[in-house]
């Protein structure tokens, strides 16, 4: 009896003991945990609208620290990693009791380590709490810490901790930054070739790396290719022609593009890992490679900077602040994109178009470029020169800035200006000044993005487009008003589409214009095909002069050759909206056939009559006549005006009415539902607009 109580007593004991031990160790686990948030610190990346690295900024020690997922490498190369590391790695807790054994045996039998018995999850916990010394009490807490890592981690989570961590020399660190380094690609997709060399290069990374010792490197991955065909993980044919695949021997830069736009994605959220943007990697690298060529070409201090923007969804899908943004010469580190310049004649385009809309002029409407005087404002062309008659379609190619100040006079500053605050767009006048016809060629401050983003109107049918940031900013149409009605945006881009081309450049089948600021200091080119449009600035950061600078000389070429070589297809334009016709000389009423003005606006009349004044409809109207109902017929619009000389030509959206009248009355049938324009012209080329919603 007494031998069984001590039995009893002695089991007792020691399972009290027992228990005792595993709380304790339980409560050593959670006192003294792994240090899993020093695996957090990685380096922070932005990524293109399809996810493709753009730039990778290191981490505050300096390293390349991709985040690497196992769903990020290749399959074929996790398989070979296992089979040369860690072949039980699925069947262990931590620590492979077989492998310490074979190794413990072959160092007594070889004198010498032949094989290791760390395991992957050993070796992440080295690599989250790396030591310098190598004794055995660091490989006891190595133990230790895989025990605690398996505990806590998933297999796949453990992984993801060493393709992430594991050391490739220099300040390389994770699969990632050693397969972009290497190989110039991700590691999605590698060769057998590949994999065996990332395999083989984290056991003595700067013994082996490519760059330095290329046949240790070569040797290391054959021994991995070896293993892997023993393992038949890959066949030992496939593990012989992969041998005599060529090792890179050099080292490459990781991807470092939309360097401007990549440091306003982390200020915009600091702290993040990943930061989506809209850009399109195929797209920027085309126009940086384009704009660091054209930079080195113009000469030194001078930089260009473009914006590329899918008109359709106000998506900038390519932006390029500066040249080069590490060189000092050129102010790199200046984004160029958002800094206010003066446009020069690139918003002569808006003039136009208000001028098409009010019914002043027609495409063939001849327009005097002579010398002028507006109130004291004398402007000269940019060639000193003047061409006399020339029809509004000439004046607008050939950029003349005596008629473009003729046609906003006409239509008035303060409403160039409204017309741009449609597209959210606020142009910095100089301090203390109100709008003046200076505007017209180049008088007040604009950003690179807001012509990008006024440009996106003309693209999008006249309807007004909020370009993004190309980070958090959300784009896309901008409610109210349009920026402009959709048959002069048609005049408009029937006119610039058929510019020739700048010396040397292809045509394309896009519209664009030029400007050059005053004293040589700015040259703009802005174009736009059916879907994109693209703007591109050259100068000098320091708002220096640059001889012989100009917006057709310099930044044209530049237009053109960013367009091809973005790889985005040239989309054609949308047809002509209903009415919309260039007319010929000959058809257009007599007082289109002409434009002038004096001191007073438009064509001096008697004074002894009044002006037209349209008294129905009224402006702003809303006249329901049937066109939102979805029948066939649409009802006349009856129109009514008060004053004027007869007779009197009526247009429709710029379009003439069929008929002049001698009558104060007449009638007009719209084409379908919505903003139309309609203007009435009498005998001294006067003229009168309303806008009215048709429904």
């Amino acid at each position: 009896m007494k031998a069984r109580w001590k039995i009893a007593i002695g089991l007792g004991a020691t399972a009290l003991t027992a228990v005792a031990l595993v709380f304790g160790l339980e409560a050593a686990d959670r006192a003294y945990p792994p240090p899993l948030d020093n695996a957090r610190v990685v380096s922070a990346e932005v990524l293109d609208a399809n996810g493709d690295l753009l730039r990778a900024f290191a981490t505050p020690e300096g390293r390349w620290r991709l985040k690497t997922d196992v769903a990020d490498v290749d399959p074929q190369y996790l398989r070979m990693l296992v089979a040369y590391e860690d072949r039980r790695f699925y069947d262990h807790h931590g620590v492979d009791l077989m492998a310490i054994g074979r190794a413990s045996l072959q160092l007594v039998t070889h004198g010498r380590i032949v094989s290791g018995g760390s395991t992957l999850s050993m070796q992440v916990a080295r690599l989250i709490e790396p030591r310098s010394e190598r004794s055995m009490t660091a490989k006891l807490l190595q133990v230790v810490r895989a025990i605690q890592i398996e505990r806590r981690l998933s297999k796949e989570q453990i992984l993801d901790l060493y393709l992430t961590h594991a050391p490739y020399g220099g300040n390389l660190e994770g699969v990632r930054a050693a397969s972009l380094a290497y190989f110039g690609k991700e590691p999605k997709h590698l060769t057998v070739a590949q994999a065996g060399l990332l395999v083989a290069l984290p056991q003595l990374p700067e013994k082996r790396r490519p760059d330095r010792n290329l046949a240790a490197a070569q040797a290391a991955r054959h021994r991995v290719l070896e293993r892997a065909a023993v393992a038949t993980v890959i066949g030992e044919g496939e593990a012989e022609r992969a041998s005599l695949s060529p090792i890179p021997a050099q080292r490459r830069q990781l991807p470092a593009y939309a360097a401007h736009l990549a440091e306003l994605a982390l200020r915009k959220q600091p702290g993040g890992i990943k930061h989506k943007t809209t850009l399109r990697r195929d797209v920027q690298q085309g126009l940086e490679a384009v704009a660091d060529a054209a930079a080195k070409r113009l000469g030194p201090k001078v930089s260009v900077a473009m914006i590329m923007a899918d008109a359709r969804t106000g998506e900038i899908i390519g932006e390029v602040g500066s040249a080069n943004y590490f060189d000092s010469s050129r102010a790199g580190w200046v984004d160029m994109t958002r800094v206010l310049r003066s446009p020069g004649s690139t918003l002569k385009p808006f003039i136009y178009g208000l001028a098409f809309e009010q019914g002043y002029v027609a495409q063939e409407t001849i327009i005097e470029d002579r010398p002028a005087d507006f109130y004291g404002y004398r402007p000269r062309n940019f060639d000193m020169s003047y061409q006399g008659d020339v029809s509004v379609r000439q004046a607008l190619q050939l950029s003349l800035n005596v008629p473009a100040v003729r046609l906003l006079d006409a239509v008035g500053p303060t409403r160039l200006l409204v017309r741009f605050r449609r597209a959210e767009v606020k142009p910095k006048l100089p301090p203390n000044e109100a709008p003046g016809l200076a505007i017209g060629l180049g008088g007040v401050g604009v950003t690179l993005k807001d012509l990008v983003q006024l440009y996106a109107g003309l693209a999008n049918r006249g309807k007004a487009m909020r370009i993004g940031d190309g980070v958090q900013d959300e784009p896309g149409p901008i409610d109210g008003e349009p920026l402009m009605e959709p048959i002069a945006v048609w005049n408009i881009t029937d006119i610039l589409s058929d510019i020739i081309a700048p010396r040397g450049s292809k045509q394309l089948g896009i519209a664009y214009k030029t400007g050059t600021s005053y004293g040589n200091r700015d040259a703009w080119s802005v174009g736009y095909d059916g879907a994109h449009v693209l703007g591109v600035w050259v100068g000098r950061p320091d708002n220096g002069a640059v001889p012989g600078l100009a917006g057709y000389v310099s930044a044209a070429p530049i237009l053109f050759e960013a367009f091809a070589k973005s790889g985005v297809a040239i989309t054609p334009f949308p047809p002509a909206p209903m009415g919309a016709v260039r007319i010929a000389p000959t058809e257009l009423p007599i007082s289109q056939r002409r434009f002038s003005v004096t001191a007073a606006g438009l064509l001096a009349a008697s004074s002894r009559e009044p002006a037209p004044q349209i008294v129905y409809p009224p402006e702003g109207a809303r006249v329901d006549l049937g066109a939102s109902s979805g029948g066939n017929e649409i009802m006349p619009l009856a129109l009514k005006l008060q004053g004027g000389r007869a007779p009197f030509r009526w247009l429709a959206n710029g379009k003439p009415l069929p008929d002049v009248s001698r009558r104060r009355t007449n009638q007009w049938t719209p084409d379908g539902a919505g903003y139309s324009t309609l203007t009435v012209i009498d005998a001294a080329g006067r003229a009168a607009s309303v806008r009215v919603f048709v429904e």
